[in-house]
């Protein structure tokens, strides 16, 4: 039996089996833990961005890693530095939007709407300025689980294990600063200093999740665990907890709908995402 057909035999009725077909390809490998490093990431980040209500800060760096990726493939470099480098920037500029200090949200979210539009644009251009066939736009917005090399899931890995060292670091103050950024001002902490900080953070975790979910479709693994974690719990620990384990079981059960049919894990994985959030506001 050829490789195309084990894959595309879709499930059976034994889930060990399926496991085993699941198991048995290198590249699903790769893929399973990649995904993993990523969901582990997102979950424990994306739960402090929900708290801070920057998901709109989150997806402007999800837009911005469009161009990134568009703009490496016509460099003719690895994607992954597009990805890194363009989120990187994007979360500077971010930075420098929110160190205003007038207080004014508008002001801020209307800044931070231009750094999207302009990165949007960024990306479209690229990709009709390269002139060979750039024929994984489809992954470059929406992601793919095929082609995950080991140096992929190494560089993920290393990437999800110092954002998470990063956050642990910092994750009191920071956390007293979401809460109440007056009050822990006021105390001493160094709030505009953690804001960029953890904005930088924020796009390390946009960067490797668009490797996985797509540019487009980062928001599955960076809000709707945090948020359905959030719904379930108002503590901080079991919140993340929870939201990292969500992370994980979405993007595990995602991967595997992928690989045995025909549609692609960011749908798989948006879907599941979006169906525990429902179902946690249903709960609550």
């Amino acid at each position: 039996m050829s490789t195309e057909a084990a894959v595309f035999q879709g499930l059976s009725w034994n889930p060990l089996t399926d496991l085993h077909r699941l198991l048995s390809f290198h590249f699903m490998v790769n893929a399973l833990e990649a995904g993993t490093a990523v969901a582990v990431m997102a979950g424990a980040i994306g739960w402090f961005m929900v708290l801070r209500r920057q998901t709109f800060a989150g997806h402007t760096l999800a837009v911005i890693a469009f161009p990134g990726a568009a703009g490496a493939a016509l460099a003719g470099i690895p994607l992954a530095f597009g990805y890194f480098g363009a989120c990187a920037a994007g979360a500077l500029a971010l930075g420098g939007v929110s160190a205003d200090r007038t207080g004014s949200l508008d002001r801020e979210s209307a800044a931070t709407g231009t750094v999207q539009a302009i990165g949007l644009g960024l990306g479209f251009l690229f990709v009709v300025l390269y002139h060979g066939l750039l024929s994984g736009i489809s992954a470059l917005l929406f992601g793919t689980f095929l082609g995950i090399d080991d140096n992929q899931v190494l560089t993920l890995v290393v990437v999800a294990v110092a954002s998470l060292v990063l956050l642990a670091v910092a994750g009191r103050p920071l956390l007293f600063a979401s809460l109440d950024r007056e009050v822990a001002e006021a105390a001493g902490v160094p709030v505009r200093a953690l804001s960029l900080g953890f904005l930088l953070v924020l796009g390390l975790a946009v960067a490797a999740t668009s490797q996985i979910t797509g540019a487009l479709l980062v928001f599955a693994l960076l809000v709707a665990p945090p948020a359905a974690a959030q719904r379930l719990t108002a503590r901080p620990l079991r919140g993340l907890l929870l939201s990292v384990a969500i992370g994980v079981v979405v993007t595990w059960v995602g991967l595997a709908l992928a690989y045995f049919s025909i549609y692609p894990a960011g749908f798989y994985i948006t879907s599941l995402a979006f169906g525990i959030y429902l179902v946690a506001r249903i709960v609550r």
